[in-house]
């Protein structure tokens, strides 16, 4: 296949015929109104038309003939100065069917002169449209040939995203300069004659420069230092990075255009006048990392859960603000050069703590830090994340929020609960067992069907425990009597919405740490298991029959089971927790930076 020559078109004031009315015809059409072009599309009265295409002829944005395409069409609808010949075709026919049409189509149109795109019909088309990226004056066409479209737009949204954001700007900045660098020369009469003087055409498909480009310009060549802003300007979209490019502004602009002086100038002032009109350094020190605040989750414990992006976040920031029960494995990854502040939270003194972590990350922030807020498994789950980015989003910074790998889901299945399991359990409810300033929260209602996973609770496990078991307040004995009298009586109203002390309940420590700690127990006697094997911080609470659906306690009051070895067997060569692997060295490297190995 020949390659395609691929161009730019105005279409401004042109006629566009579009042959159909499904979604791609709406897409079409789309299309020809962003580029100033005009629709027309042929549909008969009885096709099925497109919502959105019926919303644009009802608006008048695009016209509609209610007729059958006829040959006559290519040469009716067209603009007068071509002879009514329109000035290019879309057919969005579909199905076996149309192809006898399509194909008189496209052979009417190569005859005319006229471009024809026929939809799913490569060898039936003069062009094809690009995918498209457009930002402004910039704009990048992807195409496969036909080959495949999807795949295109794959291809242009992964170039995109190498983009500075908005660079259509500064495309449009750069292009503002190189104009009225130009309009100054010819204003003053001092364009020259002499190709090794005069500012080099420029054209966006030619990939060599010219010999003289880099050519040097001596103090004495008062010819050629009269071009040496353009030259200047072509060297710089040239050479600079992108992200250095995209941090020129329209103060910058002026600048260079004050310091661009057209008239003749003697040897000496050319010599005083060649300091670039940019500092270098300065738009350097624009294009580093502004002030920024991230909230991160850095999962249950194990260094091998962290995501990449909370990785790269603590080997970058300059400052670090850390909860309390953030374990140490991932605390050992922080840098030794970075500052870590550990929260100070302790009962009477949670509210006081918090305050002071904003405190401190605003300061940081104010004087110019990459500050990482650490959380323990995700910070909108329990963890006041929402509460600290509206804080530091009315201050002027809005933070990045990272997800983390929270613990309500992971830790059971490291303690091998399913929190769903088909037949036993077809819901989830994730709760806080501490409420603001401590206060008890609501329990739920008993749902055998139910898997309950209570976070920050096993400080008050008992009183927690004793609202369960307790009638709930929230059944309602008007429903519990309307399930009685049609014949039964839901199992949630059973125990007056409490839950049975027979439900199977876990009390899930440390998960996925080495000190891992399960104890699988009942409602009945977690408590008494709790006070009698301790506590090990974090830890939470698992309620409900899943429980007991890979691993059941037997006849015993309660089962303690230590350690963890949710990696065994995958930890060679993988760098998961504790075994060899690139990952273990990296995080054993920046344990042994901050001297705790």
């Amino acid at each position: 296949m020949p390659t395609l020559l691929l161009t730019a078109h105005d279409c401004v004031g042109h006629v566009h015929l579009i042959i159909g009315s499904n979604s791609i015809a709406n897409a079409r059409c789309a299309k020809s109104l962003e580029v100033g072009a005009t629709p027309i599309v042929i549909a008969p009265r009885d096709a099925e038309v497109h919502y959105a295409l019926k919303d644009k002829v009802d608006a008048g944005h695009v016209q509609r003939c209610t007729a059958a395409f006829h040959d006559e069409d290519l040469t009716r609808w067209g603009r007068d100065e071509v002879d009514n010949i329109v000035d290019a075709v879309f057919v969005t026919l579909g199905g076996k069917e149309s192809m006898a049409t399509r194909t008189h189509i496209s052979t009417l149109c190569r005859r005319l002169r006229i471009p024809v795109n026929v939809l799913d019909s490569p060898n039936l088309c003069t062009f094809s449209l690009p995918s498209t990226h457009s930002d402004g004056p910039l704009q990048i066409g992807i195409t496969t040939s036909g080959k495949g479209c999807k795949l295109a737009t794959r291809i242009r949204r992964e170039i995109a995203s190498l983009l500075p954001p908005n660079f259509g700007s500064t495309v449009e900045r750069l292009g503002t300069i190189r104009r009225r660098i130009w309009e100054e020369d010819h204003r003053s009469n001092q364009a020259l004659e002499d190709h090794s003087a005069v500012p080099e055409n420029e054209d966006d498909d030619v990939a060599a420069q010219r010999p003289t480009f880099n050519q040097l310009v001596s103090e004495s060549d008062h010819a050629a230092a009269k071009t040496r802003r353009i030259r200047w300007l072509s060297q710089i979209c040239e050479y600079w990075p992108l992200r250095r490019l995209a941090s020129i502004t329209d103060a910058d602009i002026e600048a260079i255009l004050q310091s661009y002086n057209t008239t003749s100038q003697s040897a000496a002032s050319t010599s005083t006048s060649n300091t670039p009109p940019l500092d270098i350094s300065t738009l350097e020190i624009r294009a580093r990392p502004q002030p920024r605040i991230i909230l991160a989750g850095s999962g249950p414990g194990s260094p091998s859960l962290l995501t990449l992006a909370t990785h790269r976040a603590i080997l970058r920031a300059t400052v670090i603000l850390a909860d309390k029960l953030v374990p140490s494995a991932i605390l050992d990854l922080i840098p030794r050069r970075t500052p870590l502040h550990i929260a100070r939270k302790f009962p009477g003194n949670a509210e006081a703590a918090q305050n002071e972590l904003l405190t401190l990350g605003l300061e940081a922030l104010q004087n110019g830090h990459t500050v990482l807020r650490l959380k323990q498994g995700d910070p909108y789950i329990y963890g006041r994340g929402s509460e600290e980015f509206a804080w530091f989003e009315e201050r002027g910074y809005r933070p990045i929020v990272l997800p983390g790998i929270t613990s309500a889901l992971s830790a059971p299945l490291f303690a091998q609960v399913p929190a769903t399991s088909r037949g036993v359990s077809d819901q989830v409810l994730v709760c806080t067992g501490t409420g603001r300033k401590g206060k008890a929260p609501e329990p739920p209602v008993y749902n055998e069907s139910m898997t309950v996973v209570f976070l920050m609770a096993l400080h008050r496990i008992g009183e927690l425990v004793g609202s369960l078991v307790a009638p709930s307040a929230s059944s309602s004995p008007t429903l519990r009597q309307e399930e009685l009298q049609k014949g039964g009586e839901d199992p949630k109203f059973a125990n007056g919405g409490g839950w049975p002390e027979d439900t199977p309940c876990a009390v899930v420590e440390r998960a996925s740490c080495s000190d891992q700690r399960v104890i699988r127990s009942t409602l009945q006697f977690v408590v008494q298991a709790v006070e009698a094997e301790g506590s090990r911080p974090p830890g939470l609470l698992v309620l409900g029959k899943a429980c007991e659906v890979l691993k059941r306690r037997g006849g015993a009051r309660w089962v303690v089971e230590e350690g963890f070895d949710g990696f065994e067997g995958l930890d060679d060569g993988m760098g998961l927790h504790g075994g060899g692997g690139e990952m273990t060295e990296m995080f054993a490297e920046r344990a042994r930076e901050r001297g705790t190995m």
